[in-house]
């Protein structure tokens, strides 16, 4: 197949973001189609018997199998790894799919892991149930303090792994203090990085080794698919992760990738006016409600450590009520901002953690994190944001707030 100049990392390196997320990685046929291609093929053809065996001793370029490449989704693990400023980056069907892999691709029975304690209920459920049951030991701690990872470092320790900004308590991490932390000691570090992406937040600047994503959410953008992503360096993504996708088999669908990649033309546009509305709903609510997570309000604790780290703080963030009774009540008083536990989505969408997302998670894991039986998170649409703010208007009065 022929190759875009978008190609050539030497024309790319001078592109800024917002024309990497349009142009980034396109490769044309001989058609010389505007838009992606998309390849719905399981497998490739070659004109001679040596060319297969030539591929697959790795001695000739070119596509053996869609469970190892395809063109269409090569194209979208080009263009997110221009947009990290990684060396590569391997796409998975699932945003769990990917944080599962970065983790078993690089730990063994008898390893150690640290890993932050707030963080999405299935990212607890690895670190607390699925890693230990393979013979490797997990510490959580409050990664809001840098020295609670240098505390926890054993011999064995050979990953940390935590969410910033964090699911759903909005906790902030000091990239470059827990990455030089673990640069230190020979430790990788694996940032989640789904709620930021890498329009508003990159953390290999700050010494992150390897980010992982949820490309369902802001990357996709509007609620349509599921996608993972993992980048690192090139000798990670070849060498470490992609023998266990190749033999596990996690693999993104050539339809998925290309829809996650029309997704990308519009992240920096949706996201950072998620950003705004975001910031207007939370002021509003500000002035309501108990308790408001949100690192964009001078209120949250690290609002300056998300400053420095982030462009905007994205449209999610996270607020108290009194108890679960109140908490349901002003879900079902919405009639704007719909009931969901997905995030990322053009649409504002609110749920309650407790029995949603962190329903799987032990009480006295919910408790450490921070995840209230009056917690709810917001993710801000694309709506007008006053509309947004007179649901809510409406719906708090309707529950006494």
């Amino acid at each position: 197949m022929k190759r875009h100049s978008g190609q050539d990392r030497s024309i790319t390196q001078h592109w800024r973001p917002a024309t990497l997320a349009v142009r980034g990685g396109t490769a044309r046929s001989e058609y010389g189609e505007t838009s992606e291609a998309m390849f719905l093929t399981s497998g490739y053809c070659y004109d001679r018997a040596e060319d297969a065996a030539a591929r697959f001793a790795g001695e000739q370029t070119g596509m053996t199998y869609s469970r190892l490449q395809n063109p269409t989704v090569e194209m979208l693990e080009q263009r997110i790894a221009l947009l990290e400023g990684a060396e590569a980056c391997r796409t998975m069907a699932t945003g769990m799919a990917a944080m599962t892999a970065v983790l078993l691709c690089q730990l063994q029975q008898g390893d150690h892991v640290v890993a932050g304690r707030a963080a999405f209920g299935s990212c607890r459920w690895l670190v607390d149930t699925l890693l230990p049951k393979f013979g490797i030991q997990t510490t959580t701690v409050d990664a809001r303090d840098p020295q609670a990872f240098e505390d926890a470092v054993r011999p064995n320790t050979k990953v940390f792994f935590f969410e910033t900004p964090a699911n759903p308590t909005m906790d902030i991490v000091d990239l470059r203090a827990v990455c030089g932390i673990a640069r230190e000691r020979g430790i990788t570090s694996v940032v989640d990085n789904a709620f930021a992406t890498p329009a508003l937040q990159r953390p290999m600047e700050f010494g992150a080794d390897v980010t992982a994503y949820s490309a369902t959410k802001m990357m996709d953008g509007q609620g349509r698919v599921l996608a993972g992503a993992v980048c690192g360096t090139q000798d990670f993504i070849d060498n470490t992760l992609l023998p266990f996708t190749r033999n596990t088999g996690p693999t993104l669908s050539a339809f998925n990738a290309w829809v996650v990649l029309k997704g990308l033309e519009t992240l920096d546009l949706r996201i950072r006016r998620q950003s705004e509305n975001a910031l207007a709903v939370g002021r509003f609510l500000a002035a309501r409600v108990p308790r408001i997570l949100h690192p964009g309000l001078p209120s949250h604790p690290q609002h300056e450590l998300a400053m420095a780290q982030m462009s905007a703080v994205g449209g999610i963030f996270a607020f108290e009520v009194a108890d679960r009774a109140q908490a349901h009540a002003l879900l079902n008083a919405l009639e704007l901002i719909d009931i969901s536990n997905n995030i990322g989505d053009s649409r504002s969408l609110m749920t309650h953690p407790a029995s949603t997302t962190h329903y799987g998670v032990s009480a006295e894991a919910r408790a450490e994190m921070g995840v209230t039986e009056g917690l709810l998170r917001l993710n801000v649409g694309l709506e007008d944001p006053q509309d947004l703010i007179d649901d809510l208007d409406r719906a708090l009065r309707q529950v006494g707030l």
